[in-house]
């Protein structure tokens, strides 16, 4: 039972591992649309997908008689609540492994949308669908949480049903490994949001943002970059946070009960009347953790998500970018983000969306910082000096991202200017 706030920091010492056992994780989310309409594609269509995708060896993973995700091995398949669809990634050794576990997934998932006549969206929002337009599908949790989420966010509809990103999961050696790695992944939330902004087009128009995914998850109920992720964050005051922090959702006899009236300490202290005043097991403090929805976050490891999803030609880059620094050259990263201030960083960060690299922080734009963080993570890269088969180091990996810094030109550049030309929604799906 999680009775007191030292179970909660025993959880999360759990996580640590030696530097030869740290691991990669990677999870990321598609829109999937009917070729037909250019609609999202309702349940039925999804149930027809995950079918054919057992061909490959997926396993359906069912929610009383309702299957609502795929497994593979350590690899998940999983369901949003507008059906898109994501890839939960096995927990790997580099970037070579698990680029190339991306580029598998996605020869799969081309024959079955082509023989189903689905097109794939790789974008943080989805560019052409109203919000009253898209299907839902019958996971229980979605339909308490289409009814709790608004009320703590404007946007939480939006960010539920017409978004998507990229989600890295990275290890630490030690607490103050973690205290570290958090403070540098929160310090550097404006960069990638500027960097990795694919999100620019809404409802088939320029929304005048370069990251409209990141605003909408700016004004949704849980989320956001807390002041208090600045300060030394140790297990002790995350473990604070967490007991403080809101409930979503109970799972109880396979039913799910909303908590809103709860903090995770009322659940400790057995205050919650509709469960018969039950204590928290290990699996409810994983829930409640998982459903606090701040750009960065604590679990037994930490995971990144500020990311847009972009396409599959800068699917690896984004978790390189930030292996270099996390796992390579934490010191000279976090010696780089220390002087900031987080007023400013916070400031870059709600400025970020729109302005991208134009954004000012401590006094130079968002593109000399991402420049300078290229760099850093270059030398990262180079010093794991991790090589393919190929031949080549992880290095190969940021040359998307360089692309973007030397032509100061990001994935929503590029889709502001071919769709602009003649608004054909053909430029908005994959090739």
């Amino acid at each position: 039972m999680i009775n007191n706030k030292e179970k909660i920091i025993e959880y999360f010492k759990s996580g640590i591992k030696e530097d030869k056992d740290f691991r990669i994780g990677i999870e990321h989310e598609k829109f999937l649309f009917n070729t037909k309409d250019n609609k999202r594609i309702d349940y039925p269509k999804v149930k027809e997908m995950f079918t054919a995708l057992t061909e490959f060896g997926w396993n359906p993973v069912y929610e009383k008689e309702n299957i609502i995700g795929l497994n593979k091995g350590g690899k998940n398949i999983t369901l949003e609540p507008g059906n898109q669809i994501e890839l939960s990634g096995d927990k790997l050794n580099h970037m070579h492994e698990a680029c190339a576990e991306s580029q598998d997934y996605l020869f799969e998932l081309k024959q079955v949308t082509k023989k189903l006549d689905i097109k794939i969206v790789s974008a943080g929002f989805d560019p052409i669908s109203k919000l009253e337009d898209i299907p839902n599908n019958p996971k229980q949790r979605y339909d308490l949480m289409t009814k709790d989420m608004p009320l703590g966010g404007e946007l939480s509809l939006d960010m539920m049903y017409r978004t998507c990103g990229t989600q890295l999961n990275i290890d630490y050696n030690s607490e103050e490994d973690f205290i570290k790695k958090f403070k540098l992944a929160n310090s550097i939330v404006p960069i990638s949001i500027a960097l990795f902004a694919n999100s620019s087009i809404v409802e088939k128009k320029n929304s005048n943002y370069l990251s409209y995914r990141s605003k909408v998850w700016q004004s949704t109920s849980r989320g956001g970059l807390p002041k208090l992720f600045f300060e030394s964050l140790d297990f002790e005051k995350y473990a604070e946070f967490v007991m403080s922090f809101p409930i979503l959702f109970i799972q109880h006899n396979d039913q799910y009960i909303s908590g809103r009236k709860y903090t995770f300490k009322d659940f400790m202290d057995g205050k919650i009347e509709e469960i018969g005043n039950r204590l928290p097991t290990e699996a409810d403090l994983t829930t409640h953790l998982s459903t606090i929805f701040t750009e960065n976050r604590l679990k037994k490891y930490i995971e990144l998500r500020s990311m847009d999803t972009c396409g599959w030609d800068c699917l690896c880059a984004g978790p390189a970018f930030n292996i270099g620094m996390l796992y390579g050259n934490l010191d000279e990263a976090y010696d780089l983000v220390s002087s900031w201030e987080t007023d400013k960083i916070i400031n870059a960060y709600l400025e970020a969306p729109q302005k991208g690299f134009n954004t000012q922080l401590m006094g130079k734009d968002l593109l000399y910082w991402t420049s300078a963080l290229l760099n850093i993570s270059r030398k990262g890269l180079e010093k794991r000096d991790i090589i393919s088969k190929k031949g080549n180091n992880e290095t190969i990996f940021l040359n998307h991202l360089q692309n973007v810094v030397d032509n100061k030109t990001t994935n929503a550049d590029h889709m502001i200017s071919k769709f602009s030309k003649d608004e054909n929604l053909e430029e908005l799906y994959d090739k």
